[in-house]
């Protein structure tokens, strides 16, 4: 049976043979009010969603397993029909619910300070795939922002994602603004420009180091696709655009912390409007190196900030049960 998840309203209408209007009943039914029962689709006949379950279902599966971390922070363990397992991130507060997805199961971009990449590349992601991360059971009320910072590089299975954000973005769909979407990548300069041609949504540069050569033996795309480049085209694209443009920085004591670090992202980033993240690191297993301490990320973000650069030092959730940024996949075997 076709998986009716993961499609479009025009797609739906395909599908079911059906016109524009209950196309619409079908997704808004799907996307928003995440029922099993193809029943209870509103403004259809009996008779249409009789013919409708003969030939397809919600596709909206459950997660294997799920971890609560002390602070709240949910990390859902999935597993598709092909096997391929991947992690989802839930983070919720009085005024905000986000979820972290993935793109992949796994990654092949060979990052050697993320646990994903030390996992191994497994297959990409269908639509499917990334939007039962958000429609799946133990997400209560409704989700206000999604981030595409889970396992994989969304560049890399772009389509996927493309048409995940559409799905999400659009009124038929689950209508969530694109300023609340934000897809974060190491750098594939094709798709960034993709990416920035076909939606609205924000992107964030993965970035660790300002200076190309000490970029590359942690960010290995950095040999094909430099920072540089890439940061040209996200400023490029910024005129007439709703959305937001970011950096983040993973800071590593005595690593890229240093005083050469904080003048070198300076100078990058002056006058671009790109807005610096700064993180803190998480290790992950066999590895010796620390975060940062917070006086020395402080003491980045006062600079960058007097400096005429937006910057921002973000919280971590989750680090106790493996739901961290770069932690994702630490718990798979």
């Amino acid at each position: 049976m076709k998986s009716l998840c993961g499609l479009t309203a025009s797609e739906i209408s395909e599908l079911a043979e059906c016109d524009e209007r209950h196309a619409l009943a079908i997704a808004n039914w799907l996307y928003k009010r995440k029922s099993d029962d193809l029943m209870l689709v509103k403004g259809l006949s009996r008779k249409a969603k009789e013919k409708l379950m003969e030939t397809s279902c919600p596709g909206i599966y459950d997660p294997v397993s799920s971890l609560r971390s002390a602070d709240g922070t949910v990390k859902f363990l999935f597993s598709n029909e092909d096997g391929k397992e991947f992690e989802t991130v839930l983070m919720s507060n009085p005024k905000r619910t986000t979820v972290c997805v993935s793109s992949q199961s796994g990654c092949r971009m060979g990052c050697p300070f993320c646990a994903t990449g030390h996992y191994g590349f497994r297959g990409d992601l269908s639509v499917r795939d990334i939007l039962n991360q958000v429609l799946g059971p133990g997400i209560d009320g409704k989700v206000t922002h999604v981030v595409f910072m889970g396992m994989g590089e969304p560049m890399d299975n772009l389509d996927n994602v493309l048409k995940a954000c559409d799905i999400m973005t659009a009124e038929w769909g689950m209508a969530i603004s694109p300023r609340n979407i934000t897809v974060s990548t190491v750098g594939i300069t094709p798709g960034v420009r993709k990416f920035l041609d076909s939606c609205e949504c924000n992107l964030a540069l993965s970035l660790f180091s300002p200076f190309p050569e000490e970029r590359l033996k942690s960010v290995p795309a950095e040999g094909k696709y430099p920072a540089r480049e890439i940061l040209e085209v996200m400023k490029s694209a910024r005129t007439g655009k709703k959305r937001r443009m970011s950096v983040a920085y993973i800071m590593i004591r005595d690593m890229n912390d240093t005083r050469g670090h904080l003048e070198g992202l300076k100078e990058l980033l002056r006058d671009t409007g790109i807005r610096v993240n700064l993180l803190p690191y998480h290790s992950v297993p066999g590895d010796g190196n620390v975060s940062s301490p917070m006086e020395t990320m402080n003491h980045f973000k006062h600079e960058l900030v007097i400096s005429g650069i937006s910057a921002s030092i973000r919280k971590s959730a989750g680090a106790d049960i493996f739901a961290a940024c770069g932690l994702l996949a630490s718990g798979l075997k």
